[in-house]
């Protein structure tokens, strides 16, 4: 604008001082390119102070721009530190505020509550058990018990199961993470136990949720609430473990299925899979690659509140394969390329009351199968005798030479079951194992394990403190060992032959006792 009007004022100037010029003469024409002159330079000092603001203007903007790019990376960076857990367990998913925009409300939003945790990581399985306050029956002890029981010792070193109690409420959070510790003390210990829960800040508000599909609002809100529940446990199992299988609070697991999964995972090197059934039920036994988790989840969040989480698996699925000028068959075989089915099932789901309230479901998976409810070993010959009153058939000799499993009524504090063997016999370990797979809380409580040695003489070095590690019993016994979590096993300690092995019980017990295996190594 300065040039422009500089321009038409020299125009303008030059006609008049040419008019002049004829009029007044060379001298008078001097004088006016002399004003002229002056007024050129007073032009381009003007335009110099023009040109410096202008260009601290671009710089105050370059600058500004630059402080909030710094402040957003910031924010960012600071957000992200916000929902750890710990430095390692990062949540990667840029769009969560966009589909859960209340979570901007407060920063602490997507912060887990650890209640229970070692931080294990780097497990072959990660097993994902959301859990909530049911109104009847509760399962997840049950269910803790049968996935607990089926593992190895050395499964139990690679595999994490997460629980995840679904409520803000934590007081009920803090009584149930007490109950497993203790009743799973040395899996807290460990490690291999996880109990979480979220923020009181994640859940929206679930009155304005549209009803679709002919559900009431509660069924919508007990949906649309789950897909949440399962979002959030993918995001902090996602960085855990190489695999997360997707479990409920209500089932029982196949004899081995750690290792069959394991193995079946391992084994598809040559397909591009996205999710391995090891059941058909619901979203019970889902395997899904650590790596794919955040994609999921974002993909269910996008639909959250429009259809439960199975659906959307397919969908997700659908989306990836299927093509819309080919027909459903087209499309089903596509899918089964992402979507793997193993049979057997590995899961069994044994709940009848449903988390959403009033809703009764007898859900039977038929690939399940029969399961051994015992398992057999070679013992040496002996005579039993016990104070339990076993029930029915289930007799403790047909344990010991692993016929079938021992069942007996509610011990008390001062009942035995002793193996007095036919021969003084060499012990190198001991395994014994209370419960099964369908009646994973028949266990032993507050119970040891003894043995009498055949040489008296062992009882004299105990005296003089030579096994000061070890407590003697007053009839002539040596406690060696003790049940933890239903089972009982180890060695035996450097005193020759032994004439009988006993399990004392020290205390009165709340439910039936069950005994699936019995191994006595010589």
């Amino acid at each position: 604008m300065i040039f422009l009007l500089f321009g038409t004022f020299l125009s303008f100037s030059w006609y008049t001082t040419t008019d002049k010029v004829k009029d007044t003469g060379e001298e008078e024409v001097r004088s006016q390119f002399l004003e002229l002159q002056r007024r050129l330079q007073t032009v381009e000092a003007v335009n110099q102070r023009a040109s410096q603001e202008l260009t601290g203007i671009l710089q105050s903007i370059r600058r500004i721009i630059a402080e909030k790019w710094s402040a957003t990376r910031n924010q960012t960076k600071e957000t992200k530190k916000n929902v750890n857990v710990t430095e390692n367990h990062k949540y990667h998913l840029s769009n969560i505020y966009y589909y859960l925009p209340h979570l901007t409300q407060s920063e602490d939003s997507l912060r887990p509550n650890v209640a229970i945790g070692q931080e294990r990581t780097n497990v072959s399985l990660v097993l994902g058990i959301p859990t909530v306050k049911r109104v009847k029956q509760n399962y997840l002890m049950d269910t803790l018990n049968s996935l607990v029981y089926e593992l190895s010792q050395e499964e139990r070193s690679d595999c994490l199961i997460i629980i995840f109690v679904a409520e803000a409420d934590v007081q009920y959070v803090n009584s149930l993470a007490a109950d497993i510790k203790k009743g799973f003390p040395s899996e807290v210990q460990s490690g291999l136990l996880e109990v979480v829960s979220p923020s009181p800040g994640f859940y929206p508000n679930f009155t304005d949720l549209k009803e679709t599909f002919g559900d009431t609002q509660q069924r919508v809100k007990w949906r649309t609430k789950q897909n949440l529940d399962y979002s959030f446990l993918m995001l902090y199992a996602q960085d855990k473990g190489r695999f997360y299988v997707q479990l409920e609070d209500d089932l029982i697991a196949r004899t081995g299925y750690f290792q069959t999964m394991k193995n079946v995972a391992l084994q598809q090197t040559l397909v591009e899979w996205m999710v391995i059934e090891f059941s058909h039920l619901g979203f019970i036994g889902k395997m899904f690659k650590a790596s794919d988790l955040p994609v999921l989840v974002e993909f269910i969040l996008m639909f959250y509140k429009d259809k439960p989480i199975d659906w959307l698996l397919d969908h997700m699925l659908w989306v990836k394969v299927c093509h819309p000028e080919k027909d459903a068959k087209h499309c089903d075989r596509q899918k089964s390329s992402l979507r793997i089915r193993y049979k057997p099932s590995q899961f069994q789901h044994v709940g009848t009351h449903s988390s959403l309230p009033g809703k009764i479901q007898n859900l039977k998976d038929n690939d399940f199968g029969k399961q051994i409810l015992h398992r057999v070993n070679q013992n040496p010959s002996a005579d039993i005798t016990m104070s339990l009153t076993a029930y029915q058939h289930f007799s403790i000799e047909k344990a010991y030479y692993g016929q079938g499993f021992f069942w007996a009524l509610t011990p008390v504090s001062g009942d035995h079951i002793t193996i007095s063997f036919h021969q003084p016999v060499t012990v190198k370990r001991y395994l014994f194992r209370s419960g099964n797979i369908e009646h994973p809380g028949d266990k032993l409580f507050n119970t040891s394990v003894e043995v009498q040695p055949a040489n008296k003489l062992v009882l004299e070095k105990m005296k003089e403190g030579l096994l000061s590690t070890y407590e003697q019993t007053k009839d002539g016994y040596i406690r060696i060992g003790a049940f933890v979590n239903g089972v009982a096993e180890g060695e035996v300690p450097p005193i020759d032959k032994i004439t009988a092995i006993r399990l004392f019980i020290h205390s009165n017990s709340p439910v039936w006792v069950l005994l699936s295996e019995i191994f006595i190594k010589t």
